[in-house]
């Protein structure tokens, strides 16, 4: 429990709610102490406001997004002010507010939360109107509280510069050895293989986020500020997980085949699944190291295991005779390797962790980086581009803009006590998706209600206003702490805290609590009927943009995959810039064919074509890298004919695939024919065969070598064209059924 509490209280969203809450409780402490609580109340409300806007980024950034949103919630409020005496001009101006505030989302993340940041101003607006000079002087208020919150979040910076990536890299060391964990899973005797692997997909969508955040820290503190020490040092980490795990993805063996064969030798198989075990044990214990940052020790002897693989492979060499055992030793050379690859890798990480220099191969990696995080850039086309029905975001700009409308005027009409808190609970709850709307309505309820219940039985017999006020810091506090990774929880103690310090300003509490659940309740419901139907944003009207994106860098990777097994030489950024795009794009299918699992059944449109889809996506990706990743690693021999036809033919095929997403049904040019595969595939066969012909000419060693090299291309090569068939198949019947229920 001890540690559970030291974790928690080491997180970084504990370490944010300490920020806000620190900046949201000083001016009120300072301000009532000179008896002018509602300045204070207005500076901690512009904290408040500022604070979803200060996201995970390097410093130049950070401060940049504090400083335009201090400037838009101020001015908000300003606006909202001095337009509310005339309806006239207010109406027509709330809604053009509304929605261009909302419509900032197209330009990402950051933008996303200093969108939200603004209309959480707006709907506060409405709980302090103010008149004449007040209007300045509130928002003058508003703006200082936003600069305070900035000079803390500074300060918090500069004292534990680098604790934020320290956790987000043990939190990515985490998930990759869960994802090395699942794989040694997939060794057991009938192992459930199909919820393994879709644990697996889910393990990425979460890795893609994470390396994402990484990036954007690391990479543009380097470009910012140099490259210290202990950036380079992270920056290897970071470098060895990203390897680490595309290697592991780019290794997927046929487990039904391996365990036929070697089911009868269990000792072999039994010996590489311990190796994979303790690979994944490595790592959990290199994350708890980082996270709790304590000095690290080796638990397990990795030399050791890879040693006892390699006695487990002669065995069965031995056991099966030379000439029987031939395909199988060359299956389980192929395992040796990759156990061999990761087990360098995990290596170079904990050479990272004990080493006081960084090590020296870091400068070969260290070319290019900037090439692999997203440039922050806003040009107003992306901003026009999305003036259309098309776009998710101007659909969701429109619908909350409507509901806003709506629960702002229902407020004015009917009695109830706030307006605004309709307001805010609409811009709280919903979302662009239908299925986080949803869940963060259930929860938003069950929050409120449980809050309410135990605020009011708490001030039931609490009655002195210093220790309701230290309860209410300790409730925003947790607050803030639990909402971003448990919402239901972290509205809970929201709901806690405003009761309290309602309960601390006015004596009926009661009503406070039963207006509070009521307008929840009101701003709940227009937000889940809003998202069910005004212009919905059902996923499967996506899948096919995520499938085209998938198609088209799955397509990239595999020329630029061609391109170097005809060039040789030395790896290009082209390369690796391809292979990241693969990966991301693949988990941003993942990620939407997640959310359509949230969606009504009625609305899960295709849900099996789509998920076989995504299956195939992560399938050719996998065996692309696996055939990327042997090239790299391995002197390979000049590509033949028969190589280049059969990937310009997997190439054709993914562009096939796009043209029937974008509903083209026109024949791709030139399609290599099916016969002529054949026949490529029998060239490529040859070669094997004349290898084994020539046998006594070469050395065991070499021999071994180029057997390995013809196996593995050509196992490979037959299931990319195999995949990309399907992939073909499958795309045709989606959008053939889509035509249909059209």
């Amino acid at each position: 429990m001890i540690s559970k509490i030291q974790k928690f209280t080491d997180s970084t969203y504990f370490t944010n709610a300490i920020k806000v809450t620190i900046a949201s409780v000083t001016p009120v402490l300072f301000f009532i102490y000179l008896g002018h609580f509602q300045m204070g109340f207005a500076m901690a409300l512009g904290a408040f406001f500022t604070y979803p806007s200060d996201i995970p980024s390097n410093l130049k950034h950070k401060v940049n997004g504090i400083l335009v949103t201090a400037f838009i919630v101020s001015g908000v409020n300003l606006v909202i002010n001095l337009a509310y005496p005339y309806p006239i001009l207010f109406y027509p101006l709330l809604i053009v507010l509304i929605f261009s505030l909302s419509m900032i989302s197209v330009y990402g993340q950051r933008a996303t939360m200093v969108s939200f940041s603004a209309l959480l101003a707006l709907a506060l607006a409405f709980a302090h109107i103010q008149t004449g000079w007040e209007i300045l002087k509130y928002s003058g208020l508003i703006l200082s509280g936003s600069l305070f919150y900035l000079l803390i979040s500074l300060i918090f910076h500069y004292l534990r510069p680098h604790r934020y990536i320290e956790l987000q890299l043990a939190q990515c060391i985490q998930l990759t050895s869960k994802y090395l964990k699942l794989r040694g899973d997939l060794w057991k005797l009938n192992s459930d293989r199909k919820a393994i692997t879709k644990k697996q997909l889910d393990l990425q969508v979460e890795l893609n986020v994470i390396h994402e955040n990484i990036r954007e820290v690391l990479v543009r503190n380097r470009a910012n500020t140099g490259s210290s020490n202990q950036n380079r040092k992270m920056l290897m980490t970071f470098i060895s997980l990203v390897e680490i795990m595309e290697l592991a993805v780019s290794n997927s063996f046929d487990h039904n085949k391996l365990h036929q064969k070697f089911d009868a030798h269990p000792n072999v198989l039994g010996t590489y699944q311990k190796l994979a075990y303790n690979l994944a044990k490595t790592l959990k214990k290199l994350a708890i190291a980082l996270e709790e940052s304590k000095p690290y020790t080796a638990k397990h002897d990795l030399i050791n295991d890879l040693q006892k693989l390699e006695i487990a492979i002669s065995d069965y060499e031995n056991d099966t005779g030379k000439e029987l055992a031939d395909e199988g030793v060359f299956m389980l050379t192929t395992m040796l390797h990759y156990a061999e690859k990761q087990v360098e890798k995990v290596k170079v990480l904990e050479r990272t962790f004990t080493s006081k220099k960084v090590i020296s191969d870091f400068k070969d990696k260290d070319k290019d980086l900037e090439k692999f995080i997203t440039s922050q850039y806003y040009p107003l086309e992306t901003l026009i581009e999305n003036f259309s029905f098309s776009s998710t975001v101007f659909r969701h700009s429109l619908r909350l803009t409507i509901t806003l409308l709506v629960g702002f005027i229902i407020g004015q009409i009917l009695p109830f006590q706030n307006t605004y808190w309709i307001v805010l609970t609409i811009v709280v709850i919903m979302r662009q998706g239908y299925g986080l709307t949803k869940q963060r309505t259930y929860h938003r309820i069950f929050g409120t209600f449980l809050g309410g219940i135990i605020a009011f039985g708490l001030l039931s017999f609490i009655h002195q206003p210093e220790v309701i006020g230290v309860l209410a810091v300790l409730s925003m506090i947790l607050g803030f702490s639990f909402t971003p990774t448990n919402y239901k929880i972290g509205a809970t103690f929201i709901t806690i805290y405003v009761i309290f310090i309602y309960g601390i300003l006015t004596p009926n509490i009661q009503d406070v609590i039963q207006f509070r659940v009521l307008d929840t309740l009101v701003g709940a419901l227009l937000s889940f009927l809003a998202n069910s139907f005004i212009w919905p944003s059902w996923e499967f009207l996506n899948v096919p943009a995520y499938l085209e994106k998938s198609f088209i860098a799955n397509r990239n990777y595999l020329q630029e995959i061609s391109l170097f097994y005809n060039k040789k030489g030395e790896v290009p950024s082209s390369y690796r810039l391809a292979r990241k795009h693969a990966f991301v794009d693949i988990g941003n299918l993942m990620a939407s064919f997640q959310r359509m699992l949230q969606e009504p059944k009625s609305k899960q449109n295709q849900l099996p074509q789509v998920y076989k889809l995504t299956v195939l996506n992560h399938t050719l990706l996998s065996s692309a890298a696996s055939l990327g990743t042997y090239i790299q690693s391995h002197k390979t021999s000049e590509a033949s004919e028969a190589f280049n036809a059969v990937v310009d033919r997997v190439i054709q095929n993914l562009d096939y695939a796009i043209l029937i997403l974008t509903e083209n049904d026109a024949a791709v040019a030139n399609r290599i024919t099916s016969e002529d595969i054949s026949k490529r595939f029998t060239e490529l066969k040859n070669i094997r065969i004349k290898e084994l012909k020539n046998r006594s000419e070469i050395n065991e060693e070499e021999f071994q070598l180029k057997m390995q090299e013809a196996y593995l291309i050509i196992e490979q090569l037959i299931w990319l064209n195999n995949l990309s068939e399907n992939i073909v198949k499958s795309t045709q019947l989606l959008m053939t059924i889509k035509k249909e229920a059209q």
